[in-house]
């Protein structure tokens, strides 16, 4: 029997390999992991040494800015918990299993999530996860008892690891999680979204409109949603009002850094503010900034015109 010799193999699976495409990128790949592992032996003693030896890589031009940005936040997210990232309880939109179809769906429509935990009774008391999607079922069969709908909620305690939580989340297909605090109390929810962001950054979502198509959007029950970067300008003459700060020597050029300065804090969700005739209700934050406005006419501004 006739041995053939390793390089000989190697050199005829290279040249007969009917995608060299592929080849090529498994080798960039491979160079690519090669040169960082190169680069930090010996390995660093602490994560901090690691994040600083990942900057030392970037300007040696190693690796990339966006590989580096992304791999310090995966080292950083090693030491997070589902309570640094998560939507604190008083700030959840949930659901009351008991509420009209009509509320219900009024509900979703206007918060634009896709999944919600719902409650019976008290706020504290969740059932259940309920998709939006699934609200069709019960529109199309309204003798459909709304239990029947709901998924099981997954429960997560405020200290479990963000590395666990994401191998949690891709294993059993959940998206989204109640957290509790340790006297078993709920403290707010967490998504997959919430996780990746730690990972990746910002992700866009139903939210994110380009700036193109506009930031001033009419709504059916006659309500506006307005982005928070809309100009105070585009507001005053889209409304036709004449909103400004109320101290002349403050200047803002957006709608949502008027309204975080005339609050005094940064909004949240659900919080209100009536200025000029308006009623601003906080529909969506991300990043310490409100991305999107609910606005209507002061129902008081309305009736003190009538009179």
């Amino acid at each position: 029997m006739q041995l053939v010799s390793l390089p000989h193999v190697l050199h005829s699976k290279t040249v007969s390999d009917p995608h060299p495409a592929r080849s090529s990128e498994k080798e960039s790949k491979r160079s690519f992991l090669q040169k960082v592992a190169e680069f930090i032996h010996p390995a660093p003693d602490s994560p901090d040494e690691l994040i600083e030896t990942l900057a030392d890589a970037e300007d040696n031009q190693v690796i990339g800015p966006e590989s580096r940005v992304m791999l310090e936040r995966v080292i950083r997210m090693a030491d997070m918990t589902a309570g640094d990232v998560m939507v604190a309880a008083p700030r959840m939109d949930l659901v009351n299993i008991d509420a009209p179809f009509d509320e219900l769906l009024h509900q979703v429509i206007t918060t634009a999530h896709s999944r919600f935990p719902v409650y019976q009774g008290e706020r504290e008391n969740i059932i259940g996860i309920l998709l939006a999607k699934d609200l069709l079922k019960l529109q199309r069969s309204p003798d459909l008892n709304i239990r029947a709908l709901l998924r099981p909620a997954a429960f997560v305690p405020e200290s479990k690891g963000l590395n666990d939580l994401l191998r949690e989340f891709r294993g059993n297909r959940n998206h989204l999680a109640v957290v509790i605090d340790e006297f078993g109390r709920v403290a707010g929810l967490v998504t997959i979204e919430d996780v990746l962001e730690e990972i990746v950054g910002e992700i866009e979502d139903e939210f994110d409109i380009p700036e193109d198509e506009g930031d001033i959007f009419a709504l059916a029950d006659n309500s506006y949603r307005v982005a928070g970067d809309t100009t105070i300008e585009h507001v005053n003459e889209t409304f036709e009002v004449a909103l400004h700060a109320r101290d002349p020597d403050d200047e803002f050029d957006t709608i949502g850094g008027l309204i975080a300065h005339e609050m005094g804090h940064v909004p949240k969700r659900g919080e209100q503010i009536h200025l000029a005739g308006l009623e601003f209700t906080v529909l969506h934050t991300k990043g310490g900034a409100v991305r999107w406005f609910k606005v209507v006419r002061d129902p008081a501004a309305d009736s003190l015109l009538r009179s």
